[in-house]
Formats: C-alpha cells, structure tokens, sequence
C-alpha cells in the first residue's frame, strides 16, 4: 500500500469513527473496530487495487468490521440465553438427601466451637450472606471470610471422627446420627 494511500486513510479517521459509532452506538466499541479495521487493512493491504479508492477499500473493511461486531454480540447473546435456560432447569437437590446431611451435620455443630457452630448455620444452612452475617455479629467481612473458613475446616476434621468413612466418602447413607 502506498504510503499516502495509509496518510489518507489516517486523516480520514475522524469520518470513519463517525461512520462506526453511527452503526454500533458506542464510541468505545467504535474506537475499537476502527483500530482493528487498520490492522486488518494493513495485514490486506496487497488486496488493494492500483486503480481502486483506498477510501472505498477501507470502508468495505468497517462494513465487514461492524458486521463481524455484531455476529460475535449475537453469538455471546445465544450463549448466555443458552446459561440462562440451563439455570432455571438446573435439577434442585434431592430433598431427602439433604436432610441426611444437614442432620449429620447438625450433631456435629454441636461439638464444635460456638462462634463456628453460630457461622455455618447462619451462611451454609441458612444460605446467608457473609456480609450480612459480618454486620449481626458486628465484625469485618474479612474477619467473617477467615472464620467460615476456620469453621469449615473443623467441621470436616468433626465430620471425619464422627461418620469416619461416610464422611471421607461423601456417601449419603450415613448410619452415624
């Protein structure tokens, strides 16, 4: 590509954004078709005729760039619909088998420490938040965050003497209640 075929195309850039942002909507995604649409006109740059309109040839680039934009936003969307659909089918737990655990590990919370017994009941049984259980014991997030993880850890150790193999295991029958 002649070097003033590209100080062309570099002038112009200002009615090329323009051209994008108009098509996108954005003047971010735009100043990053436009920077990829030179790239690509560089890495092309032999596919230019001697007698074709560098203008024209660069245009045709962002009409590809904006399309290519838009089939890769649609394809992004049909992944997430597709996450979406798969969430709300997502098999919810057995019921039964929840009760196992949770009263397995109901007797054992009893052995442990109370301020770790208080936490695994609060964020892993009655599924609240960390934060939430941070501000009612009126302690950090990050005290909290380092406590649960104290309290899982004896958990597992109080788990592990108590139901033994059923615990190593993660079986469901457990007989140790």
């Amino acid at each position: 590509m002649p070097t003033e075929a590209i100080a062309g195309l570099i002038d112009q850039r200002t009615q090329f954004l323009r051209f994008v942002e108009h098509r996108v909507g954005s003047h971010a995604i735009a100043e990053d078709i436009i920077q990829a649409a030179y790239i690509r006109a560089i890495e092309r740059a032999s596919t230019l005729q001697k007698d074709e309109s560098a203008t024209a040839w660069f245009y045709r680039i962002l009409r590809n760039a904006v399309i290519d934009h838009y089939r890769r936003r649609a394809a992004e969307d049909r992944a997430l619909e597709q996450w979406a659909k798969e969430l709300i089918t997502e098999i919810q737990p057995d019921e039964s088998i929840h009760n196992i655990v949770c009263q397995c590990i109901e007797s054992v919370l009893t052995d442990l420490r109370p301020q770790y017994s208080e936490i695994i009941r609060s964020v892993d049984l009655d599924e609240n938040s960390l934060d939430s259980f941070a501000a009612a014991a009126g302690i950090t997030p990050g005290n909290a965050a380092v406590r649960v993880h104290r309290a899982r850890q004896a958990l597992k150790k109080q788990l592990a003497l108590t139901c033994g193999i059923c615990a190593e295991h993660r079986c469901v029958d457990c007989t140790c209640r």
